[in-house]
Parts: C-alpha cells; sequence; structure tokens
C-alpha cells in the first residue's frame, strides 16, 4: 500500500474558505443567542442610539449655528451615525476579552474548526448588531426631524458606507480583546473612545478650533465618516474654505480607512489568535 500524499490529507483552498465561513456562521449564531438570553444587554444597546439623538440634538441644538445654514439636528445626525459607528471598537473588544478571561477560546480551540472563524464570527455578529442600531438611531433622527435629501441611492451608500467602516473598526476591537486577555483591562479601555469621536466635527464645526486642534480634528477619520455621510445624506454642513484632502474628499478617505483597517487588523487578528493557541 503507498501511503497517501499530503495533498489528499489537506482541504483545499475553496474547502478551507467554506469551512471558516461554516464554522464563523456557527459562532455569529452562538453571539445573536448569547444576546437574546441577556436581553438588559441588547435593550441598553438598542435604547442607547435613540437616547443619544435627543440629548445631543436638544441640548446642543439651541447653541450651535449650523456653518452655512440649516438645522443643527440634521447636522448633528451623521455624527451621531460616525459616533456609534466607531464604539464598535470597544464593544467587540470588550466581548473578545471577556471570553478569552473566561476560557471560551481555549475550548474554541480545542475543538475541531477552523482557527479564523472564531474572529469571523465575533466581527460578524457585531456588524449585524452595528445596522439593528443604526436603522433605530435612524428611526429616532425622523421623529426629531432629521431628513435624508438626496434620495434612495445615495441614502443607501451612506449606510453601506458606515457599515463598512464599523465591520473595518471590529477587527481592530478583535485584535485588542485578543491582545489584553482581560474584561476589566478591556472595560478601563472603554472611555478612550470618547475623546476621539468628540475631536472631530461630529458635532461642532472645526472652523472655531485652535489651529493645532483643527488639523487634529480634520485628519481624524470620524470627520472623514461625518463628512461623508453629510455629503451622501445631502446635510448641512459641508467643509468650506481651506480644509484637508480627508474633509474635502470624505468618501474617499472614508473608503480608504476602511481598507487600511481591514488590511492591518484581519491578519493581525487571525494570527494572534492562532497564536495564543500555542
Amino acid at each position: 500500500m503507498t501511503a497517501p500524499t499530503l495533498s489528499a490529507r489537506r482541504p483545499s483552498w475553496a474547502g478551507r474558505l467554506r469551512w471558516t465561513f461554516a464554522d464563523g456562521s456557527t459562532l455569529i449564531g452562538r453571539e445573536l443567542s448569547r444576546l437574546r438570553q441577556e436581553p438588559g444587554e441588547l435593550v441598553v444597546a438598542l435604547i442607547f442610539p435613540a437616547i443619544m439623538v435627543v440629548l445631543f440634538g436638544y441640548v446642543f441644538g439651541s447653541a450651535i449655528e449650523v456653518p452655512g445654514g440649516g438645522g443643527y439636528r440634521e447636522y448633528l445626525m451623521p455624527g451621531l451615525f460616525a459616533m456609534v459607528t466607531y464604539t464598535s471598537v470597544m464593544s467587540v473588544t470588550m466581548r473578545v476579552a471577556t471570553d478569552a478571561s473566561r476560557g471560551v477560546m481555549d475550548r474554541f480551540r480545542s475543538m475541531p474548526m477552523a482557527r479564523s472563524a472564531v474572529p469571523f464570527g465575533q466581527t460578524g455578529a457585531e456588524i449585524l448588531n452595528g445596522v439593528l442600531g443604526l436603522l433605530i438611531m435612524a428611526a429616532a433622527g425622523l421623529l426629531v426631524g432629521w431628513r435624508a435629501h438626496r434620495g434612495f441611492v445615495p441614502t443607501v451608500e451612506a449606510f453601506l458606507l458606515l457599515a463598512l467602516m464599523r465591520y473595518a473598526l471590529s477587527w481592530a476591537g478583535c485584535y485588542l480583546g485578543l491582545m489584553v486577555k482581560n474584561e476589566q483591562t478591556a472595560d478601563q479601555l472603554v472611555p478612550l473612545v470618547f475623546p476621539v469621536t468628540m475631536l472631530s466635527n461630529s458635532f461642532v464645526p472645526t472652523g472655531g478650533m485652535p489651529a493645532v486642534l483643527r488639523a487634529a480634528a480634520d485628519w481624524n477619520p470620524v470627520s472623514a465618516l461625518t463628512a461623508a455621510s453629510r455629503e451622501l445624506f445631502g446635510n448641512p454642513g459641508a467643509p468650506t474654505g481651506d480644509v484637508a484632502w480627508a474633509v474635502a474628499h470624505p468618501v474617499t478617505a472614508s473608503l480608504l480607512w476602511s481598507g487600511v483597517l481591514l488590511a492591518v487588523f484581519v491578519p493581525l487578528s487571525i494570527r494572534t489568535y492562532q497564536y495564543r493557541g500555542r
């Protein structure tokens, strides 16, 4: 009898890909099932966007003048969409770190499943949660007077751009969660996301900021995503005058940021997960 060849023992590239997606889909189902078993976490995640719309829309609305005119709540909504999108980093970090600290990751590694399926499952579940959160925030925005003015196709493009960025950021969160491996440490990192989202054009125009802060805000990827959303939704607040390239071409800049995040953190997350199991 001849020994089986090495190529016969290894699945093809297409077979490994199908295996990864099948196991990843199972883990997405696990995450969604966990949310059903812990409805409090789901309720908070869904109510938070609506509260942000009402709080910022009415508290800031009477005090801030929109450049070029227009209602503040229409100016605000793209910024809130961008801010909530960037919070996905910490939500995924918390989930991955919790699973790592409780030994769930070790149990996954002991099972006959694709190693890369675990990061794909975590990030896939986050994009489903994020889309639902965006829809709830959009409904709250409609109730307080926000509208998308450029028609169906640009509106869909705006939401797809937000979803793409959220997915890219979820991979960054997956990598951070694998690195910290401790839910207490991950919890302490949560407040760090707010300075990043606040130092942008999300809630206030950057024109009145000091030169250094304005430069940082204009090159902040949150500002690019916010400006891209305003452009696609047709909301007020379009950049004028001498502005950074990322704000002058926000859709292109947001696509580039998403591509860079995916190119960096997808392989890092998969390799880190595999390395931790050795």
